[in-house]
């Protein structure tokens, strides 16, 4: 076991603060990123120094006190922020609001089709692109890429003919599938790379979306805040006796198929 895993083995999430993050520095390789992952952690890299500087002097105080924890590995710890935020917004696979004028615009009249794990790398470039202050930088990327060569990774892509018009990636872990980011090329197209796939990963035995962060727009997903110490029982498996996940499937569909009542 690799020191970064140990220090998350010994970490009690549940005593951090939840409009903080609980823990700095540590490692990105895939491995370190997935065990994060199972315990309820997202990264959030800094994007230069000056923004590792910020986070010091706004948290050192806090990991000063034992409030935030310090993990291996890294020789600016503050250039790497772990959070898990309490409340988490998390959705049903089959919650995602979709709109009714934009369910009958699917129904009626879209040509457009839905994939996924078809184009991950290609969602990640654009889920990064123009984005301010940075956080999805190449070491994450990398990170990220190699998840999803091991099948930890997903992407959903939305097109429009053979042009990718939306997307949205994140990370698996037993039930729960924590989204990372979206992009859209047109309007909604966003919306409905969520809805597919959550509709998919529902399909494959998930059972939950963690929106990971906060807000008016993934409130307009769908989202409902979950306790954190509900969340972390959901993320193991708690009382769902062992039921397995599978890889959802990334057939092309019709995205019309998302706007027809269930």
């Amino acid at each position: 076991m690799s020191s970064f895993a140990a220090a998350l083995g010994a970490l009690d999430v549940r005593l951090g603060h939840g409009d903080g993050p609980v823990a700095f520095g540590g490692t990105l390789g895939a491995e370190e990123l997935l065990a994060a992952y199972r315990h309820g952690l997202f990264p959030l890299p800094a994007a230069d120094v000056y923004a590792s500087a910020y986070n010091e002097a706004l948290y050192g105080e806090a990991v000063e006190a034992g409030e935030v924890a310090l993990l291996p590995g890294r020789a600016d710890p503050y250039a790497l922020a772990w959070w898990s935020p309490d409340p988490r917004p998390v959705i049903a696979p089959d919650g995602v609001r979709l709109g009714s004028r934009l369910a009958r615009r699917l129904r009626n009249r879209s040509s457009w089709w839905t994939s996924a794990d078809r184009a991950f790398g290609r969602v990640l470039a654009a889920c990064a692109e123009g984005r301010q202050p940075v956080w999805l930088t190449e070491e994450l990327a990398a990170a990220l890429m190699r998840l999803h060569e091991l099948g930890a990774a997903h992407s959903g892509e939305v097109w429009e003919g053979e042009e990718l018009i939306g997307g949205v990636f994140g990370v698996a872990v037993g039930p729960v599938l924590s989204l990372d980011s979206m992009f859209h090329r047109r309007p909604d197209a966003a919306r409905v790379a969520v809805a597919d796939l959550g509709a998919r990963f529902g399909a494959a035995g998930g059972r939950l979306l963690d929106a990971q962060w906060d807000g008016p727009h993934v409130r307009s997903l769908g989202a409902e805040p979950m306790a954190r110490s509900r969340y972390l029982a959901e993320l193991s498996g708690e009382g769902r006796g062992g039921v397995g996940v599978g890889v959802p499937d990334g057939a092309p569909l019709s995205a019309a198929r998302l706007g027809r009542p269930g």
